[in-house]
């Protein structure tokens, strides 16, 4: 089959706006149909005309409060110095809250306010006026009234009032049923264990649930392999059935990419590639009247399309328009660059540090789906931008809830398989409450603390100088900060199972059939090793691989475990999550390096109350290679020097 670029290059709004107007013109109008639902079912449902009460509420004159029902004009002459008094059956009578106000009386006086007496007589010390503490028929609302508009989304205080005006059944939009088509011959469903070469299918989850939270009602559909007749007969039943359809996956420009071609020989293509990134190849077309939306097979561009485009349609089907979005400002930590002419999409994850919102972009890449569970923003960059410098105030649309996100401690720095530990033990202990951690090496994570943030650094350097760790690099630095023993761990040889090339010391990187993989300059591991490395006398340049850089322990490891490659410099713990051998080098203490002006700060005190127990210790010590007997005991102080 011929290959295809894209046909167009167009910005995100012109794109979306033309789809819209050209669906409208085809279909005569977005808006869906009309069904009947429950009332007491149909929260969060769209009202598809004015809902009217079909009674009064109340129906009738109702007491507003326990007491006596009275003729108001028989109370006028009462006062504190000359009480009335009224006989019940007469000319009072005793009435609860709700009760039908008996024929001929207008008012009711609160039981606080009445003295009985014997013989069935009351009195009174003050007048009332007429229809007081009465709610009077239709009060609340009247027949005939509208009780909630059209285009309204129910709350569960409109299902209320619906029962309370006698509508049991409400008209609302049906939801737009939408069909997600995930295609790929490499694809196999997630109850599959995945081969070499195949890829599990959870695209279809994640698309199939964000419509569905939109208001949506979704099916996803078997997966369709790489075959032209197939995928042609799977759409073209799909948009028989359905009133949008997605297809994921073959939307680019590659040999198997048949989207573009199915969707303009069933129906027409209006956009084939919107200026945005990820996301790119995206395609908007129609097939017999319905939306057929091709999104790219990355699972980061795929949910950012199906937001960017699906959400829009869904809501101008439901009557809806498109919810704003939460913007706050925030310091960008990094900086990014970004190429001309793309509106670029950036998740960051965000932090309050002291009293200011910082952002710290994720990983860019569109395949990487933990970048959409870390992320609490997204961070839109202008198409005639080329980026932003770091320390530029940003402005970032919130994906989470901003206390949240204020909730949340910001460990930067050098990686460890404990930190983990420790955010599942805050959770645990201070609903509400997380740690995060961006790791970006010692050295990395005691600069971000130099400029503010985060709220402490994991950090593991040894000064090859005098031998000892961290504390050089701290007084270097920062002007005041408190160094608190997170744990003790063994660095080692990660090797794979068996060690079948009988690596035992870091002499053997040098060997020519042992391929290497680094940790990223500025981590303390990194340190380490050139530091042993001087010690023996070996030339980095003599090692395999020596310039191919990771960014934690156990994507080091990750290399290791698939065969790309041998050997990595790590901690114990690593090797043994990824059943991997391991050659012990050296013992290092791994602290965390807190500013004095957060010290005492509520989230750094919570994770202080963490670290210091035996449930901490005794976990990481089941994680192997770690010695935790001095977690949360203070190492260094700065204020104490001199």
């Amino acid at each position: 089959m011929q290959r295809k670029v894209y046909l167009d290059n167009k910005s995100y709004q012109d794109a979306l706006e033309e789809y819209l107007d050209r669906l409208t013109d085809i279909k005569g109008r977005l808006t869906i149909g009309t069904e009947q639902v429950s009332s007491s079912q149909a929260l969060g449902r769209v009202t598809a005309q004015p809902i009217l009460s079909r009674n009064s509420v109340p129906h009738y004159h109702a007491s507003a409060m326990d007491g006596i029902a009275v003729r108001a004009k028989t109370t006028y002459q009462a006062r504190e110095t000359s009480p009335v008094v009224l006989t019940l059956g007469d000319n009072a009578q005793e009435v609860d809250t709700g009760d039908i106000l008996p024929d001929g009386y207008d008012a009711v006086i609160m039981i606080e306010e009445v003295q009985f007496i014997d013989n069935g007589e009351v009195e009174i010390t003050a007048a009332v006026s007429p229809w007081q503490h009465v709610r009077a028929l239709g009060e609340d609302m009247v027949k005939g009234q509208v009780i909630v508009p059209v285009n309204h989304t129910l709350q569960a205080v409109d299902l209320g009032a619906l029962l309370a005006g006698g509508v049991l059944e409400a008209p609302v939009r049906r939801k737009p049923k939408v069909a997600v088509m995930p295609t790929g011959t490499e694809l196999v469903p997630p109850e599959e264990l995945a081969e070499p070469g195949q890829i599990t299918e959870f695209n279809g989850t994640v698309l199939r649930n964000l419509i569905n939270q939109w208001g949506g009602k979704a099916d996803l559909l078997p997966i369709t392999k790489d075959d032209y007749s197939q995928l042609r007969d799977t759409l073209k039943r799909a948009t028989e059935n359905y009133d949008i359809v997605i297809i994921n996956a073959g939307s680019s420009a590659g040999r198997e990419d048949y989207t573009a071609k199915l969707v303009a020989e069933l129906g027409e293509v209006f956009t084939h590639g919107v200026a945005i990134k990820p996301g790119k190849p995206v395609i908007l077309g129609c097939v017999d009247k319905t939306p057929v939306i091709g999104v790219p097979g990355y699972p980061v561009s795929a949910a950012l399309t199906t937001q960017l485009f699906v959400e829009p349609l869904l809501c101008s089907m439901l009557g809806q328009a498109l919810p704003e979005t939460r913007e706050v400002e925030a310091s960008l930590t990094r900086a990014i660059h970004s190429p001309l002419g793309m509106e670029e999409y950036v998740r960051v994850r965000l932090s309050e540090v002291g009293n200011k919102l910082v952002a710290s972009p994720l990983v860019r890449g569109a395949g990487v789906i933990t970048s959409l569970v870390k992320a609490d923003g997204i961070l839109v960059l202008d198409r005639l931008s080329e980026g932003r410098v770091a320390g530029e105030k940003v402005n970032v649309r919130l994906i989470k809830d901003l206390g949240q996100i204020k909730r949340a401690l910001l460990i930067s720095g050098s990686h460890d398989m404990s930190l983990d530990l420790v955010d599942n033990l805050m959770r645990l202990n201070n609903p509400g409450y997380s740690v995060s951690s961006a790791h970006v090496g010692s050295l990395g994570g005691l600069l971000e603390l130099s400029k503010g943030e985060a709220h402490c650094a994991g950090t593991h350097l040894l000064d090859p100088a005098t031998g000892e760790y961290n504390i050089p690099y701290v007084k270097k630095y920062l002007d005041g900060a408190v160094l608190v023993n997170l744990v003790y761990r063994e660095q080692g040889l990660i090797v794979q199972p068996g060690n079948p090339k009988d690596i035992c010391s870091l002499k053997d990187l040098t060997r020519e059939d042992v391929l290497f993989i680094n940790r990223q300059r500025g981590s303390g591991t990194r340190v380490l090793l050139d530091y042993q490395l001087e010690k023996m006398d070996i030339q980095p340049n003599k090692i395999r691989g020596y310039k191919r850089e990771e960014y934690s322990h156990l994507t080091a490891a990750a290399a290791v475990r698939s065969g790309t490659a041998d050997v990595a410099l790590g901690i114990k713990a690593a090797a043994n999550a990824l059943d991997l051998d391991f050659v012990p080098v050296a013992k290092e203490r791994y602290d965390l390096c807190i500013p004095d002006n957060l010290f005492q700060g509520r989230l750094v005190q919570k994770l202080l109350s963490i670290i210091g127990t035996e449930e901490f210790r005794h976990q990481v010590e089941l994680l192997g290679g770690y010695d935790a007997s001095q977690s949360g005991s203070i190492i260094w102080e700065s204020e104490r020097e001199g």
